[in-house]
This record gives structure tokens, sequence and C-alpha cells, in this order.
């Protein structure tokens, strides 16, 4: 049993590129969810006032600076991540 404990464990060490390029690009993904959640949360609590059943003028032109600004910020991570992909080294699979 434990030769089989020592070579897990070693087998953690050596992990394959491909699980770790999945690794990274899902955790990009939470970090992006976390991102639009907050942006969520604080244009709600920046923009409204009271709830009713239809926005203000005043609370609807928040929303849509809040919204316009989130775009931004979202295109500018995505760039950022896409320029920190490309500078990193691309780990190819060996042909058999």
């Amino acid at each position: 049993m434990e030769s089989s404990a020592s070579s897990s464990s070693s087998a953690l060490g050596a992990v394959d590129p491909q699980l770790q390029h999945f690794i990274e690009v899902e955790t990009q993904k939470q970090r992006f969810q976390q991102l639009v959640h907050q942006m969520t949360e604080l244009c709600w609590e920046k923009c409204m006032d009271k709830p009713g059943p239809k926005l203000d003028i005043r609370a609807e032109a928040c929303f849509v600076n809040c919204v316009e600004r989130f775009i931004d910020t979202s295109q500018f991570i995505l760039n950022r991540l896409e320029q920190t992909q490309k500078s990193k080294p691309v780990f190819l699979r060996k042909p058999f």
C-alpha cells in the first residue's frame, strides 16, 4: 500500500501541461465571474436608491454608465489576460 501512496504523490508532482492549462483557464473564468458579481453588486448599490415598478431617469443613467465602465474594464482585463497567455510558452504534446 505504501508504494501506491508514494507513486501517487510522485505522480502529483508531474502535472500534465494540458491539465495545468485547463486549470488556469478555469481559474480565470472563476475570477471573471467573481468580477461580474462584484460589479453587479456595486452598480446595484450605487444606482438603486429605492426599488419601484420602473427606473427613474437618474438610476437608468447610472446603470448605463456603470455597465459601460464594466464593459470597458472587462475588455481591458481580457486583453491583459490574452497578452499574458501569449507571453507564456506553450507546451505541446510529443507525438508517440
